[in-house]
């Protein structure tokens, strides 16, 4: 096997057809891996196969008490200033934990300029927003309860709104043996944020020896992917993001461009580079990039084929690819049908606190 076929031995599928005594040891391995990482949980949550141990900070550990008032703090649209919008209104559940739509809209219909990021797997991020610009769940899950634009509540008002309402006054005495406060929201809502995991998908599945779980077409969609596009250059790790930030060239043809993580570092380099999404359940997820002008895979893969938009500043991983109708066909069938989890977290509307 040539050595650049080599280089990410965790995500290069076993090339042979035939179980052999690696497929054995990786099936064990997997096993033990996935005990592993429910002893790290607590034994409160199942990490999905293919995933890794998740990152719970030493100040905000989980218990099955904050994830419940997170879950219902996280559905509740009375966080909203007008009473009218949750933070499942904008990641839905049903919607790949986005909207469905180009952009974000908040109270007062008002729109926002960027389309919304899916919260599957967030608790693996170090970066948070498009941007880059807050480095931890506890304070993206503040951002949008303040912002204007979308749940436009100051946080003192929810504060006592909160406390107001004895069902969630009673939680968080029995939790954090006071009353509600920003840090304590947030901590709650991070807490249940962290639990929206996707994996155990079909790739998973093929990578530990199951040479049934990817169709013939997503196969040869999953070499495509992984050596002849490389997609996997910035698509990488189990979550399939190297968690940067790249140029595209999206959008940086227009008379005032967004800037993204380059209003945050001020760095030229960074002038048009938005952070690289999880590919996890993109089926459910679109449109997509940061601006939502595409509606569909295929619209992407075009895209990333003819080599994105030659602007200054884009970056050199993304090439012209020219690949071939059938390339592009069988890349789509593999992101769609290898990276959809059959354990999908379509996690319902909960009983609120009154």
């Amino acid at each position: 096997m040539p050595a650049r076929f080599r280089s990410d031995p965790g995500f290069v599928c076993a090339c042979s057809r035939v179980l052999d005594s690696r497929v054995v040891v990786s099936l064990l391995f997997s096993l033990v891996v996935a005990a592993e990482l429910w002893a790290a949980t607590g034994g409160l949550l199942q990490i999905p196969l293919g995933l890794r141990a998740l990152p719970v900070p030493a100040d905000n550990p989980l218990s099955a008490e904050i994830l419940r008032l997170g879950k219902q703090l996280f559905f509740d649209q009375r966080l909203s200033r007008d009473n009218t919008v949750s933070c499942a209104t904008c990641h839905t559940p049903s919607k790949g934990w986005s909207n469905g739509q180009r952009v974000a809209t908040g109270v007062d219909g008002r729109v926002g300029t960027r389309s919304v990021p899916t919260l599957i797997n967030a608790g693996y991020q170090a970066h948070f927003f498009w941007d880059g610009r807050l480095g931890s769940l506890e304070a993206q899950v503040r951002g949008p309860i303040e912002n204007p634009n979308e749940m436009g509540l100051p946080m003192e008002q929810l504060v006592s709104r909160m406390n107001e309402i004895v069902g969630y006054r009673q939680q968080f005495q029995e939790i954090f043996r006071g009353e509600a406060t920003p840090e304590r929201i947030a901590q709650a809502l991070a807490s249940f944020v962290r639990t929206i995991l996707s994996g155990d998908a079909p790739f998973d599945r093929f990578r530990t020896g199951d040479l049934a779980a990817l169709s013939p077409a997503a196969q040869r969609g999953h070499d495509v992917f992984f050596f002849r596009a490389n997609c996997a250059a910035c698509h990488r790790g189990p979550n399939f993001t190297d968690g940067q930030f790249h140029n595209l060239g999206i959008g940086m043809d227009q008379a005032e461009p967004d800037l993204g993580r380059f209003v945050v570092t001020q760095i030229e380099l960074d002038r048009g580079a938005f952070k690289t999404p999880t590919l996890r359940e993109i089926a459910r997820t679109a449109p997509y990039m940061h601006d939502g002008r595409f509606k569909t895979l295929e619209e992407v893969v075009d895209f990333y084929s003819d080599g994105g938009l030659m602007t200054p500043n884009k970056a050199g991983l993304i090439n012209v690819l020219l690949l071939s109708d059938q390339e592009k066909s069988d890349l789509v069938v593999f992101l769609k049908e290898g990276l959809s989890s059959e354990s999908y977290p379509n996690i319902e509307l909960p009983e609120l606190p009154q």
